[in-house]
């Protein structure tokens, strides 16, 4: 309500600027004409204020226009795309103080330059509609900057994670069970917890959870699920009800999205859990001891999900909050793959990168990632795993992966868990400087495999590339318009001769 008060002044002020400058009115003819003071008349224009009917009235008369049209939301085409901005649910639905931004100063903005900034915004929706981005990828996109702001570190979710912990008498040095973490949601909550009734219905076969509220709310859980999966459920569960996060996602994985704030408040669900199941302070001294090994050996990755019964996933996600505050290595990224039906395809399904790391990242134009990245070379052992009927065993792979050309190198970290389904990896990758060298002993141990890459195959500069699912047109694209730069140059300076 509070923000819609703000665009109904917003949209007041910017008309009557607009109005007055088509006209060329400066501000003290207008308040000479009404009467009005120079700086309430500011005020409103900025949108700060919102004059009373009458005044408004006396307002349109100076300006030549009648009272409905000052008062309606409705702007010129000059200035639709800002109007458009204004009266959309962006602006309601993203809490700007999450990135420090003050919502009056963001209005200020839009009033001091209306018609710059409308073409700027409408600059934004065609290149939004030209990459065919849905409000949805707006507010996941919105999301990752916010982690990446954060480090994606949040001490009041971590402390949620202990008082709970705390309240309901878990045991802090170790991880709390499935058993444990049921009959809290059953009698602390009166959920009803249900395994098989997702398995009755085809069009809920892809979700790993459904949540149904009412008098005795239920909880889904796919019986597909491994158990590290039905705790991470059971734990995000129990984070909405502890931290009474109402406006929430009722699925998992996503359906369709409402609002960022359903977003935001599944993610605080999410790392909620992640806090609950992997004790912040115990999973530290592990990583040192595991970062201290002066050789690769995966078992000791192997180890921790073991002991902490979780799954890849969770674990991996995990250590991008706790490696950027607890080893001060903030240069990486986490990227999830999945493999679909056809040989050829994969699809990445999630991704977070810190401290301005952007490769790979998610491609727009359905370009090829490159395929010697262990994210995807790992699903070859998937398959040899599936078939071999072997799906209990996580699959880890490392890999020291240079990008062609440049001189970022990153160590990648990727895990599997062989599914019936369709296949996934998960993995995070560590930009290689002098603080990584200091802090992973086996960083320089030969058996990891170094392999050079790039982000997809259309930008790759690798002809030879055995591996290669595409030609490199967009490569071969700007190698033509540097050429032809060149050589208009040259004969703009008359070096060239035809």
């Amino acid at each position: 309500m509070r923000l819609q008060e703000d665009v109904i002044r917003l949209i007041l002020g910017l008309k009557i600027k607009e109005l007055r400058n088509e006209k060329g009115i400066s501000l003290t003819d207008l308040a000479m004409a009404t009467d009005i003071s120079v700086s309430y008349l500011n005020e409103i224009e900025k949108g700060k204020k919102h004059p009373k009917p009458s005044k408004i009235a006396i307002i349109a008369d100076a300006l030549g226009v009648n009272y409905d049209y000052l008062v309606s939301l409705q702007l010129s085409k000059r200035l639709q795309p800002v109007g458009e901005l204004l009266q959309s649910n962006i602006l309601s639905d993203l809490p700007l103080e999450h990135f420090g931004l003050d919502i009056s100063r963001l209005l200020d903005l839009f009033a001091t330059a209306p018609a710059k900034l409308s073409a700027f915004v409408n600059t934004l929706l065609e290149m939004s509609r030209a990459f065919d981005l849905s409000v949805e990828q707006f507010y996941f996109s919105a999301l990752r900057s916010y982690q990446e702001l954060h480090d994606n570190y949040f001490e009041e979710l971590e402390l949620e994670a202990e008082r709970f912990t705390e309240k309901y008498n878990l045991a802090q040095n170790t991880f709390p069970t499935h058993e444990q973490l049921a009959q809290l949601l059953q009698t602390e909550f009166n959920i009803i917890i249900e395994t098989e009734t997702i398995a009755s219905y085809p069009e809920l076969a892809s979700l790993r959870s459904v949540f149904i509220p009412g008098a005795t709310p239920r909880l889904l859980l796919n019986p597909n699920l491994t158990a590290p999966q039905q705790a991470f459920a059971l734990a995000r569960e129990l984070g909405f009800q502890y931290m009474q996060l109402k406006v929430r996602p009722y699925t998992t994985t996503w359906v369709r999205v409402g609002s960022f704030e359903e977003v935001l408040n599944n993610f605080k669900a999410s790392y909620f859990a992640g806090a609950l199941l992997l004790n912040r302070d115990l999973l530290v001294q592990d990583l040192q001891t595991f970062f201290n090994s002066p050789t690769w050996n995966p078992s000791l990755l192997q180890d921790i999900l073991i002991k902490y019964n979780t799954s890849p996933e969770t674990l991996l996600h995990r250590l991008t909050s706790l490696l950027p505050r607890f080893f001060n290595i903030k240069q990486l990224f986490f990227l999830r793959f999945q493999h679909g039906p056809e040989p050829d395809y994969f699809s990445l399904t999630k991704e977070l990168h810190l401290a301005g790391l952007h490769n790979p990242h998610a491609s727009l134009m359905n370009e090829h990632y490159c395929r010697r990245w262990i994210s995807l070379t790992l699903f070859e052992e998937v398959e040899r795993h599936k078939q071999a009927g072997n799906l209990e065993q996580p699959i880890i792979g490392i890999q020291r992966s240079s990008y062609i050309n440049t001189t970022n190198e990153y160590l990648v970290f990727a895990l599997a868990q062989p599914a019936d389904q369709l296949n996934g990896t998960v993995s995070i990758g560590l930009l290689i400087n002098e603080d990584l060298r200091r802090k992973v002993k086996f960083l320089n141990d030969p058996a990891i495999l170094h392999r050079y890459v790039n982000q997809t195959c259309e930008r790759c500069p690798a002809l030879d590339c055995l591996e290669r699912a595409a030609p490199p047109v967009i490569l071969e694209k700007l190698q033509w318009q540097e050429d032809v730069m060149k050589v208009l140059s040259e004969l703009k300076a008359g070096i060239k001769q035809p």
